[in-house]
């Protein structure tokens, strides 16, 4: 079954327009809206970035959620609205502005559903031949950025607040429940769908198998919340991935301030940074790939990159590596070493389903109004210049 099908409602990527909107630290943002409020008009429409979607006299409403302002950005002098998480590409949590004036075009039916209970699926789009994992889960809103510039579908756990009425096809949940004997919730199938999900043959993004085997059921379902816990590091009250005692990566030679480089030392099991190192790093972990681009490597230039052109709000970064990126390389180690680890386990779960005979559930045709966004505005939210958003 497509996952297209089994999750009908999704939404394209986040476009952002402009880069500076999001960085891997906080307060580089804060910095950057700070250098822009102070900007005279001139200045501040040529670092601010104008597209044809947001110029500094477009009237938007605010994202919903979010406590920032909507009058024509041109006239704004306030503080920075508080960043908040996002997903930057796989693996990648970094920070945006949630200012929709900044963004062209942020989801907002995303951002409505966004609160403490909700998973969002991003979708990666096919890569011929290319290893890595056909889908990622996480806490935060993925902007839907892909390293291969192939981006996928977001598909939200559940369609309203809350963690209310599941993004499943309409009787999944039954169908399954009269197949399995026992009670089936849509979390359970959100780990069935990581453990079980691959690349579609036709290109149509995700395929996600179903088993007749209710042993079976139960040891995928097992495996993808194991899958889950280690993507979603903590978030909503789960508990941070560790290693085993002893395969800990820690910093055995301090990073300098500016590492120029990346490198692996497979017969030491280091990560070379400069003069830097960490170790043991797992080969899981160096290997680890997302359509077909090493993910550590992809997480390191985008925070060593020296592209940005002088003079330019993206320009406004640390002078230095700061502390907490040392924190989450070694967690970003600690999760790709896991998620390695778990191919195997992924690996003997297709052949039980594949021995078992797979077998669909048999649902009705999903509807234009599942592939929809559900009405969920039960409070005021603020449109342009201060009026009520009318949706």
């Amino acid at each position: 079954m497509l996952l297209d099908d089994l999750m009908p409602w999704s939404a394209g990527p986040l476009r952002l327009g402009r880069d500076w909107v999001v960085a891997p630290e906080a307060r580089t943002l804060r910095a950057r809206w700070d250098t822009l409020i102070r900007a005279g008009e001139g200045e501040r429409r040529t670092l601010f970035g104008e597209t044809r979607a947001r110029t500094l006299h477009s009237g938007v409403a605010a994202l919903p959620g979010q406590s920032t302002g909507t009058a024509r950005f041109a006239g704004e002098s306030g503080p920075c609205p508080e960043p908040v998480p996002i997903m930057h590409g796989p693996f990648d949590q970094q920070w945006v502005i949630p200012d929709h004036r900044l963004i062209d075009n942020a989801r907002p039916e995303l951002w409505r559903v966004a609160d403490g209970r909700q998973l969002f699926v991003q979708e990666l789009g096919r890569v011929p031949g290319a290893a890595g994992p056909a889908l990622l889960v996480s806490a935060a809103l993925p902007d839907g950025r892909s390293p291969a510039g192939r981006p996928g579908r977001i598909r939200p756990l559940y369609r309203r607040p809350g963690g209310t009425e599941p993004n499943l096809a309409a009787g999944v949940l039954d169908a399954l429940r009269a197949r399995y004997g026992q009670k089936v919730t849509a979390a359970e199938v959100l780990a069935w769908i990581v453990a079980a999900g691959q690349p579609s043959v036709s290109g149509r993004g995700c395929e996600v198998p179903f088993t007749p085997d209710p042993g079976v059921w139960a040891e995928g379902v097992r495996l993808g919340q194991r899958l889950l816990d280690i993507q979603l590091r903590g978030a909503h009250g789960g508990e941070r991935p560790r290693l085993p005692g002893g395969q800990r990566p820690y910093v055995r030679a301090s990073l300098p301030a500016r590492p120029q480089g990346m490198a692996y030392d497979a017969d030491e099991e280091a990560l070379l940074l400069g003069g830097g190192r960490i170790a043991p790093v797992p080969a899981e972990a160096w290997d680890f790939t997302v359509a077909g681009v090493r993910v550590l490597e992809s997480w390191f230039e985008r925070r060593t990159t020296t592209e940005a052109e002088p003079g330019t709000l993206d320009a406004i970064r640390p002078g230095a590596w700061p502390q907490e990126r040392t924190s989450e390389l070694l967690e970003l180690i600690t999760v790709l070493a896991l998620l390695g680890r778990s191919e195997a386990p992924r690996k003997a779960l297709a052949q039980a389903i594949s021995a078992s005979g797979p077998a669909d559930p048999e649902l009705a045709p999903v509807t234009d109004a599942a592939r929809r966004p559900a009405s969920v505005l039960d409070h005021h939210e603020e449109g342009p210049e201060g009026q009520f958003a009318l949706i």
